[in-house]
């Protein structure tokens, strides 16, 4: 791998000061809502009986949600930790009312007091979640940056939640750095496909991920003029960007992380990715960054990088062994290990299907000696229902003699011949 020699110094760009992005209700309201609505489906693994969003003000967390002593102090925790509640002591508040609009109130005090950093958590789907902590200014400068590149913006159309790194900088912050209201921002999470294209119109930014760019090439073989896509969590097939923008939509690719924030983008998907231009290349594949206040620090890419240049690289794969699954960052090692706790269970390999099968995990199984196989994946899917979220849930399961490997020992891939729940290949 080429090193960097005399590599460009980064660009401070110039950048209002964060806009008070709290103090609009709407963006407030979907935030929390988002994130206990999140939280509350990790705890219980998934997200049946929980009233499905958006949520109301008047919304109860004992008697709309059910949420118990024991939830309602995990959610203030996790609340809190987000947003910071704890740097102005507006956490203590959180527990003395269970209306969602008091829950609101309570983050809205604490960050018109303290207001300068945020934590997201990583999914931890079937891994352990990691905090990350950003400076709420890094964030606005970023979506500065975006903002200046979409002027037609009328309106953005959101399919993300808005508590994760991604959604908060183009669903929050980056409405309000192109100037819009909140009115202009449009949830879109429980639109069907055809539905979001069909009320898609000049001017929108449609704010998504790989998965529902899938789902909305099918449906629009011609976008309007003036519609741009934003697509980040996973990469996008080049295949799937090329069929997008020949349908005449603008795509935009986002390279980035809960650790970094957005790091690289393009617009053209056979071209590598450009450095945002407040990063640089430093040594391998470390980067260094230049805060509008002229402060740097360093941060490590979570993936292994291919440098064309000092500013142009291809990302080649995670470091972590992490794959997407729907926007989600999931570690097929540790569910095969969760599948293997299963009495019936000997062995077990994890992977994300093939582009023809799917886009979920699916499970190779060995079954444990003189257990009744017969049973065995009707067993699996019952627990992994109830010891994974949703999107680190294999949803095939295949058995056999022997785990896949090929000629040198390596597990390997197999094909699922026969549905959904395949038994021998």
């Amino acid at each position: 791998m080429k090193q960097p020699q005399s590599a460009p110094p980064p660009v401070a760009l110039a950048a209002p000061q964060p806009a008070h992005w709290w103090r609009h209700a709407p963006l407030l309201r979907r935030f929390v809502s988002d994130l206990l609505h999140a939280e509350l489906g990790m705890m219980r693994c998934g997200r049946a009986g929980l009233p499905p969003l958006p949520w109301a003000d008047s919304l109860h967390l004992e008697a709309d949600v059910g949420a118990d002593s024991l939830e309602r102090y995990a959610l203030a925790t996790a609340l809190s930790s987000s947003l910071h509640l704890h740097d102005s002591g507006a956490e203590q508040g959180l527990l003395d009312g269970a209306t969602l609009a008091h829950w609101i109130a309570c983050a809205d005090h604490g960050l018109n007091q303290v207001a300068e950093r945020l934590t997201f958590k990583t999914s931890g789907s079937s891994g352990v979640p990691k905090h990350c902590t950003h400076r709420l200014d890094l964030l606005w400068q970023e979506a500065c940056f975006f903002a200046a590149r979409l002027p037609q913006a009328r309106r953005i159309v959101v399919a993300v939640p808005a508590h994760h790194i991604y959604g908060f900088l183009f669903s929050v912050l980056l409405p309000l750095a192109c100037g819009l209201a909140p009115v202009d921002v449009i949830d879109a999470r429980r639109m069907l496909p055809a539905q979001l294209v069909g009320q898609t119109v000049p001017g929108d930014v449609i704010i998504g991920y790989p998965e529902l760019w899938s789902a909305l090439a099918e449906q629009a073989p011609c976008w309007p003029s003036g519609v741009t896509g934003v697509t980040s969590t996973a990469p996008c097939p080049t295949a799937l960007a090329l069929q997008l923008s020949g349908a005449g939509l603008t795509l935009l690719e986002v390279y980035g992380s809960s650790e970094s924030a957005g790091v690289g983008w393009r617009s053209d998907p056979r071209q590598p990715y450009a450095l945002l231009p407040f990063w640089r290349r430093a040594a391998g594949d470390t980067l260094l960054r230049l805060a509008p206040d002229g402060t740097q620090f360093d941060c490590d890419c979570q993936d292994q990088i291919d440098w064309r240049d000092e500013t142009l690289f291809v990302p080649v794969g995670r470091r972590d062994q992490a794959v997407q699954v729907g926007g989600v960052n999931v570690h097929p090692a540790q569910v095969a290990a969760l599948l293997q706790r299963h009495p019936g269970v000997g062995h077990a390999h994890v992977r994300l299907m093939r582009p023809d099968e799917g886009q979920r995990l699916k499970a190779f199984v060995v079954p444990a000696a003189d257990y009744d196989a017969a049973t065995l994946v009707a067993q699996l899917a019952h627990w992994v229902r109830e010891h994974l979220p949703a999107a680190a849930r294999p949803v095939s399961f295949t058995l056999g003699a022997a785990l896949p490997t090929n000629r040198q020992g390596k597990l390997t891939d197999w094909i699922i011949t026969d549905g959904p729940h395949a038994d021998t290949p």
